[in-house]
């Protein structure tokens, strides 16, 4: 990019203005944008390169602003308030779609389809990440479910029966496992798992697959869809009644506590235990009950 020429602004015909990387804008957006440029005006000038067109006469390229510059069009103006830049063709096409991969309220269809024309003019992760301020971790897995050539999750993407995150999650478990994949693709497509649940269960999976070679305790792998979901949801509930045991113990623990905290302030109890020779109790059940007695460590 030519940064030494300092940019302008300067108001232009909008009939020579050619947009580079038309995009379809939400109607309600569109429409508060017009209102708001026919109630206060152009808060901020789209941005144009400069080109000579075929007559001679000077043509601009829209490097950014094409919902306020179809305003201007609905409006019934001529000219529009233009900041020109210079830089080469490459540049501006870039600039356009970062702009548009920036741009509030983008979809995630839009940004896979943004992101995968700057890959194709060789730009970098880093470069991507720098121009449309999305985090690196977002770029990386759209750049992954690109270069794997997922069509088929892509596809679903872009109609819009699979989220972004879902295609990229059966995309990475179809790295370890093809037929992994395909059943997470196909529980989720059936609604038994949602998004979140996708990495759950391909984390089981990966758990049952590597809990080792013994051949008598090894687990039995699912085989289908339905098998899948079925052994997650039985993980699930295996977990969930881990978690009430975990629960009940710690109630009956707390019980014990409060029994001893209070059998401890009983001097002839204390005394008893001496006797026998029972003056000190397991370190964390002493902590617990904050027991100070006992020649300071029943």
């Amino acid at each position: 990019m030519n940064t030494d020429t300092p940019e302008r602004v300067t108001l232009i015909p909008i009939e020579r203005i050619e947009v580079l990387n038309s995009r379809d804008r939400n109607a309600k957006v569109f429409e508060e944008i017009v209102e708001n440029i026919q109630d206060i005006g152009l808060k901020k000038p789209i941005t144009v390169t400069e080109r000579e067109g075929l007559d001679s006469e000077p043509k601009y390229l829209l490097v950014c602003g094409e919902g306020r510059l179809n305003a201007f069009r609905i409006l019934g103006e001529t000219h529009i308030p233009a900041l020109i830049v210079d830089v080469s063709d490459e540049d501006a096409f870039i600039m356009s779609l970062a702009e548009n991969i920036a741009r509030k309220g983008h979809r995630p269809l839009e940004i896979l389809a943004d992101i995968e024309l700057l890959l194709t003019r060789n730009t970098g992760i880093d470069d991507i990440v720098a121009k449309t301020g999305l985090s690196q971790k977002y770029v990386r897995d759209i750049v992954f479910l690109l270069e794997k050539g997922e069509e088929r999750l892509i596809e679903a993407v872009q109609h819009g029966t699979l989220p972004l995150s879902a295609a990229i999650q059966i995309a990475r478990a179809k790295t370890d496992d093809d037929n992994l994949g395909d059943m997470l693709e196909e529980a989720y497509q059936s609604g038994e798992l949602k998004t979140t649940q996708l990495y759950e269960a391909k984390q089981l999976l990966a758990k049952r697959r590597d809990q080792g070679p013994k051949a008598n305790n090894r687990p039995k792998l699912p085989n289908s869809a339905h098998s899948l979901v079925k052994t997650y949801q039985r993980e699930v509930e295996r977990q969930h009644k881990m978690v009430l045991k975990a629960e009940h113990a710690q109630q009956k623990l707390l019980l014990v506590e409060q029994g001893l905290r209070t059998l401890f302030t009983d001097t002839n109890f204390v005394t008893l235990l001496r006797a026998e020779g029972l003056e000190t109790l397991p370190q964390y059940l002493a902590e617990r009950i904050e027991l100070n007695t006992l020649n300071g460590g029943v």
